[in-house]
């Protein structure tokens, strides 16, 4: 399927790995030249340059911090204008409710909200003056199904959903959409450092930490960043103009919910 969106400009947070690069490589695919970041200076370079050498676009990349003000000034500059947006950052460590601090709080709200909702107040406006533009914010399925262990992450990414919830339908209009990506369990970096804290904790293999997990998913199997990076591209293409504020589930099932 033509995505439509060949020639447009776009920026994919936290890219050089997991579900960021697959959002990048989906997009770059569909001919989408791009501004990618990470904090790690080779591994975003490297990414670059595998991404512009497969799909023949333009790739820029910009080793940064993207959850501080400096980091995102350096990004946008870099940028300039885009079409297409894509934010994403790390998730918070998990732990005990009543372990965390106000400051715990203000990182993860920092990392998880307010990142997303700084890119979308640069570059949102500029889409609506252009009269096209795409937002997809990498949140989590716990905003619909709170994760005991991950309160922080919880808390922070229902934040930046309720702030998705009321802006995205008064930038629709302007022919700019704005969603939610809420990933399952993949096999990313993320999965393996909560997969090897059950390992820890119950004292058993990583292998079985995973197949515990998997048995909990009704597809049977992790999910793939090639997978979500589809998802994103098609949120982001001519054909998903209708599709305004939604918080839209990729987690083979996991998540019981009937609405």
């Amino acid at each position: 399927m033509d995505l439509g969106i060949r020639g447009k400009r776009g920026l994919v947070c936290a890219a050089s790995k997991g579900l960021g690069r697959g959002c990048a490589e989906a997009l770059a695919a569909a001919g989408v030249d791009l501004v990618i970041n990470s904090r790690t200076e080779a591994d975003i370079v490297r990414t670059a340059e595998e991404i512009a050498a497969r799909h023949g676009v333009a790739v820029t990349p910009v080793a940064a911090d993207i959850t501080t003000e400096a980091g995102r000034a350096a990004v946008l500059d870099a940028l300039g204008q885009a079409d297409i947006l894509v934010t994403n950052a790390g998730g918070p460590p998990p732990g005990n409710w009543q372990d965390w601090s106000r400051d715990d709080f203000i990182r993860a709200l920092d990392a998880n909200m307010l990142s997303a909702v700084a890119l979308m107040q640069a570059l949102v406006p500029g889409m609506m003056e252009r009269g096209w533009g795409r937002v997809v914010n990498i949140t989590s399925q716990s905003v619909r199904a709170p994760i005991p262990v991950l309160g922080l992450s919880n808390s922070a990414r229902a934040g930046l959903t309720g702030f998705v919830a009321g802006m995205s339908r008064q930038v629709a209009r302007h022919g700019v959409n704005v969603n939610n990506l809420l990933p399952g369990i993949h096999a990313t970096d993320r999965a393996d450092g909560l997969d090897r804290g059950v390992s820890q904790a119950q004292g058993i293999s990583m292998d079985e930490a995973r197949a515990q997990r998997k048995a909990t998913i009704p597809a049977g199997a992790y999910g793939t960043a090639e997978d979500f990076g589809a998802t994103c591209a098609f949120l982001c293409s001519q054909h998903a103009r209708f599709i305004v504020g939604q918080n839209i589930l990729l987690d083979g099932g996991a998540t019981n919910l009937t609405i």
